[in-house]
Order: structure tokens, then C-alpha cells, then sequence
């Protein structure tokens, strides 16, 4: 196998695999395939809904074709799987998507073809979880009729920035030649570069470790803003005088969910505790982080007892609902977390969010989202994510008299304006 004749089948094509797949379609014949008809209708049509690609950049990949038709695979020799890895409700690892579709790749496989996994895991789920699946059904053995490589994904969705050809790519094989091949492969299409592991359990695992990193730096923020909280101080100027020095890190409070921080700690516990330890700071910062959305909850609730306002029935106004700003990913959001504890004392709760589909978002978590702004009704206003359209809202006109409560958990508004920051 050589990078002259790759025939590439994306499998997924969510956040993740349509970007990459449009990379592969300006040079390679390639294919991206999903198992939802109405996401292939919509891309075959010229739109992404998750907004990561245009029009025009669907456009510019010609050599790219969408379809949901497993037996059309068999035509490609390089398989790129870009399915989600969730966790089930016990916070464990859930690897349903994954299995499935190493499924549906082991039906096509033929000898040579080379099977590469972008999807977040645990140290060994590609040559323990994966490979198994892709024997059985293929009848092949691996690294002597198909090889495997690792090369995880660094999306980060909304970012126009950083996009999939300008993030430096980890790459691995399970063969020193096939290592080869995946790295040369994917260095051909990202303009960063790429860098080769030395094993694909090296390239999980350092994948797997980037959000758990951020996860638990967030959290040591999110612990301060709870002891500046009681101790009267404004985390955010805390911050901001720290950061003055050349070597302090730039984290900041909030809630903190999505598909990757939200989830990917717990892939590495998990493989932890099957090896007999288990992690402490690791879970002690999930925790926390976890714990965000029913303090904040606390907080709006103590500011309105404050202002002498009934809770019991009280009309309140959350601003966002997808994970991050200017992005419409609902996935794992944590504002739900502060939606339903507000909601247990009471609260009517309404919820705006011009960046969010609201089937999805009614699907996913049985909210109704306001189409627009219902007046000055509100006891309080919580604004839970930083999109553009939220930073010149006239807050001082859905104030209710002025005596409505802001709280401003992403630290954009200017403090005159809030009566309480996270």
C-alpha cells in the first residue's frame, strides 16, 4: 500500500468525520458514509448542519461522494472510523457506535486494506476491542490480510481557526510500514504536519490524556471560584492579575460538558481500575466539574432570596444550551445540569438559544426553546453560554423593574451589568 493508490471510506460523519472527509475528497477518491439517510440527503444537498463545513467547501472536494449504502464499501481499500465514543449512565465507557461500525467495516474488508480508528478510547481499544470484531467478520487475520492504524481527532468544533488541516495530526500503525503509510497519508492533506507514535496504544493514549488534562486544570479554576465565592472576590480579576505572569495558565471557570472533556476522563479511569488503580485527581476533578451546574443552580437561587424574590414559580431565563459558544453541538451539555436543578425549586424555566436546532435539543433533553425573547418577565437571567448574540442583549430592559437577577457564569458582561459571576 502506497499513498498514490488509497481509496478512503469515512465511517461517520458527524463534527469529526465530515471535516476530515472533505480533506480527503480535494485528492483522494473518497467516500463518506453514514448510517442516517436524512445526513446524507442534507450533504448531498450542499449543507452541514453542524456547521462545520460550507457550501463552498463541500464543493471544492470532488472527489468526494456521500452514501449510506454498506455494500458500496467493499469498492475502498482505506477505512477511516469517526464514530462517537459516549459514556452510558454509569459514566462508563460505551463503545456500542465503535463496535458497530468496526461491524459494518469487517463485512468489507479485503486483504491489504488498512482500517484507521480517529475515535477517542482507552489505551488498547483498537487492537483489543476493535481488531477482534474486525476478524470475525471479515474472516481475516490481522497484520498479515488487514492492518489498523490510530491517528485521533483533534476537532474542535466551531473553531474556524484551528480546522482538521491545521491542527498537527497524530498518527500511528500497527505495523512499522503501516505506520508509515498512515502517517504519510495524513501528512498529504494537513498542512501542520503530523507526528509519528510509536505504537497505536502511545497514540491513544495521548489522545486520551489532552482533555483529561484541560478537564482537570478547569476544575482547579472551578474549585477557586467556589473559595473566592465565600471569600468575596471576583475570580475573574483573580485571573486576570495571575495571568500577568509569563507561565501562568490561562483556564477559566464554567460548566464544563461536550463530547470530549465532558466524556474522554472517564475512558482512561475506566482502563485504570481494570489495571487495579484507582485514579484520584483524575475523578476528584470530574467531580467537581460535574458538581458546576447544581452549584450555580444555589447561587442564582440565593441572589433571588436576596432581592426578595419568590422563588417558588419564578419566571427564569437561561441563555444558551449547546456546550460552547457560537457552535451548535448540544452534546453533553452541562447547562442541563442547571436547567433541572433550577427547575427542582420550582422555577419556571425558559431557554434561548439562536444556535441550537430545537428538535434536537427537545429530543435530547425535553426542552422547548424560546424563539425569541419573551419581554422582561424575569426574576433572573442566567447566561450560561458565550454566544456573539448574547454580548449585546439590552440586559438593563429585561431587568423586570431593574430588580431581575444576572448572573454571568462565562465572565463576558461587564460587572456593572451582573450581580454575580462564576
Amino acid at each position: 500500500m502506497n499513498i498514490n493508490n488509497p481509496k478512503i471510506a469515512v465511517i461517520g460523519l458527524g463534527y469529526v468525520g465530515l471535516p476530515l472527509a472533505v480533506e480527503f475528497g480535494k485528492k483522494y477518491l473518497t467516500m463518506g458514509f453514514d448510517i442516517k439517510p436524512d445526513r446524507i440527503a442534507e450533504l448531498k444537498s450542499g449543507w452541514d448542519r453542524t456547521l462545520e463545513v460550507c457550501a463552498s467547501d463541500l464543493k471544492a472536494a470532488e472527489l468526494l461522494a456521500f452514501s449510506n449504502h454498506t455494500h458500496l464499501l467493499k469498492d475502498f481499500n482505506v477505512y477511516v472510523v469517526t464514530v462517537p465514543t459516549p459514556i452510558d449512565k454509569n459514566k462508563r465507557p460505551d463503545l456500542t457506535p465503535l463496535i458497530k461500525a468496526s461491524e459494518t467495516v469487517g463485512k468489507a474488508l479485503n486483504k491489504g486494506d488498512v482500517v484507521i480508528y480517529e475515535s477517542t478510547v482507552y489505551p488498547g481499544a483498537t487492537e483489543e476491542d476493535c481488531v477482534p470484531v474486525l476478524e470475525k467478520f471479515s474472516g481475516l487475520k490481522f497484520n498479515k490480510d488487514f492492518f489498523c492504524g490510530y491517528s485521533p481527532e483533534r476537532i474542535n468544533p466551531g473553531d474556524k481557526l484551528h480546522t482538521v488541516s491545521t491542527i498537527k495530526k497524530v498518527t500511528s500503525g500497527s505495523t512499522p510500514e503501516i505506520a508509515d503509510f498512515v502517517d504519510d497519508l495524513y501528512d498529504s492533506i494537513i498542512l501542520a504536519g503530523t507526528f509519528k507514535a510509536s505504537s497505536i496504544k502511545v497514540a491513544e493514549a495521548a489522545k486520551v490524556i489532552e482533555n483529561s488534562q484541560r478537564d482537570i486544570n478547569i476544575a482547579f479554576v472551578n474549585e477557586l471560584s467556589v473559595i473566592f465565592s465565600r471569600l468575596g472576590i471576583d475570580t475573574n480579576e483573580v485571573l486576570e492579575a495571575a495571568g500577568t505572569k509569563w507561565n501562568f495558565l490561562p483556564f477559566k471557570p464554567g460548566l464544563v460538558g461536550g463530547h470530549c472533556i465532558g466524556v474522554d476522563p472517564y475512558y482512561l479511569t475506566q482502563k485504570a481500575q481494570e489495571h487495579g488503580y484507582n485514579p484520584e485527581i483524575i475523578l476528584a476533578g470530574r467531580r467537581l466539574n460535574d458538581s458546576m451546574g447544581a452549584y450555580v443552580a444555589s447561587n442564582v437561587i440565593k441572589e433571588m432570596i436576596k432581592k426578595k424574590h419568590w422563588v417558588s414559580s419564578s419566571n427564569i431565563l437561561v441563555l444558551g444550551i449547546t456546550f460552547k459558544e457560537n457552535c451548535p453541538d448540544i452534546r453533553n451539555s452541562k447547562v442541563i445540569d442547571l436547567i433541572r436543578e433550577l427547575q427542582k425549586f420550582a422555577c419556571n424555566v425558559d431557554v434561548y438559544d439562536p444556535w441550537a436546532n430545537p428538535d434536537e435539543v427537545k429530543d435530547e433533553y425535553g426542552v422547548d426553546l424560546l424563539p425569541h425573547i419573551n419581554g422582561d418577565k424575569y426574576e433572573a437571567i442566567v447566561l450560561a453560554v458565550a454566544h456573539k448574540e448574547f454580548e449585546d442583549l439590552d440586559y438593563p430592559a429585561l431587568r423586570n423593574g431593574g430588580n431581575a437577577v444576572i448572573y454571568d457564569i462565562k465572565g463576558i458582561l461587564p460587572k456593572h451589568l451582573v450581580d454575580c459571576r462564576l
